[in-house]
């Protein structure tokens, strides 16, 4: 019996993801010259991400990795323990992540969105919450907010500003739209952007930007026009106003599948964790948005005519795919 078996170049989706993401991110394969080299850097980006989807403790991570096929795929010839991936979660500093994160970038964005929305930065259990309400002995919860600033398309997050204190809405788009590079788009944002500091940053970094204008409290100038050239150009605004709206979704489907709760107390930890977390949102958006390829299936039927007759004849149908190869073999026996 002849058999040819033809693997798949990635095992999944998500692997397919990881390898071109580390190689785009030209990152060495160690940090280290010398020294321990157990673990290569692709090996600890990807169990990183594999942690934050997992939104178990460390701990119980550690058993599902050890029982899991990625052990095989990564290539791993140890398990690491909890302190070691506690420690690569160190490894990596903001820098390096807000690298990766632009990776992730779609390469045609025309219309993007800004919103704010706020994080709870600590569990605890709302039965005795609201029973330290009752005591009036309330504690106070770490609050963390973030800025996000997606493409609207494929809401695949560009950019992203992340406090863990409470900040005005205008100040954290100004730190974003000073970061851009993308030229010739357009922005959308609520009335809590409507400042003309703003839009003079957004335009001076390629972004036309839209902002409702609010209303004035002021009887002076409550029939007047707003101050500023581009607060006046806003008082119309655009047909496609209403797609502001895809940012809130983004803020829920962080919430819903990935972020319920910051399990960190640290500052830097907590933007270090939010931060992996965006890099494993833009992945899971990457794979959802990118085009399922159309394979088509070929057969071929090969008969072969022996010329004197044999107590058995074999004869094999080859079935041919793009996929994969499979082999039949047919037996028939003939009485001579």
């Amino acid at each position: 019996m002849f058999q040819n078996i033809i693997l798949p170049k990635y095992n999944n989706v998500l692997e397919e993801q990881f390898i071109k993401l580390f190689h785009k991110s030209n990152l060495p394969l160690y940090f280290n010259k010398t020294g321990n080299k157990e673990f290569t850097n692709y090996q600890r980006f990807s169990i990183i991400i594999l942690f934050h989807r997992s939104k178990k403790s460390l701990r119980d991570f550690v058993v599902e990795l050890s029982e899991s096929r990625w052990v095989s795929w990564l290539g791993l010839k140890n398990i690491p323990g909890k302190s070691t991936i506690h420690d690569w979660i160190k490894m990596f500093n903001m820098k390096i992540i807000r690298n990766i994160s632009k990776l992730l970038i779609p390469e045609n964005i025309e219309l993007t969105s800004i919103d704010g929305t706020g994080f709870d930065s600590w569990q605890r259990s709302r039965h005795y919450e609201k029973r330290i309400e009752e005591i009036r002995n309330i504690q106070y919860m770490p609050y963390a907010k973030a800025d996000l600033f997606i493409d609207v398309k494929t809401q695949i997050i560009i950019d992203y500003n992340f406090l863990t204190f409470r900040e005005h809405d205008v100040k954290g788009a100004e730190r974003i739209f000073k970061r851009n590079k993308i030229k010739n788009i357009i922005g959308l944002g609520d009335k809590g952007y409507d400042s003309e500091k703003l839009h003079k940053i957004a335009r001076t970094n390629g972004i036309t930007f839209y902002a409702p204008v609010r209303k004035m409290n002021n009887k002076a100038r409550k029939n007047k026009p707003p101050k500023g050239k581009h607060r006046r150009e806003c008082i119309i605004m655009p047909e496609f106003k209403g797609m502001r709206s895809i940012n809130e979704t983004v803020n829920s489907v962080l919430k819903r599948t990935q972020i319920n709760s910051l399990k960190n107390k640290k500052s830097y930890t907590k933007k270090r964790e939010f931060g992996w977390n965006i890099i494993l949102y833009n992945i899971k958006r990457k794979i959802k948005t990118t085009p399922i390829k159309i394979t088509q299936t070929f057969f071929y039927l090969i008969s072969i005519i022996y010329p004197f007759w044999t107590e058995q004849i074999f004869c094999n149908l080859l079935v041919y795919s793009k996929l994969d190869f499979v082999f039949l073999d047919v037996k028939y026996c003939l009485a001579g």
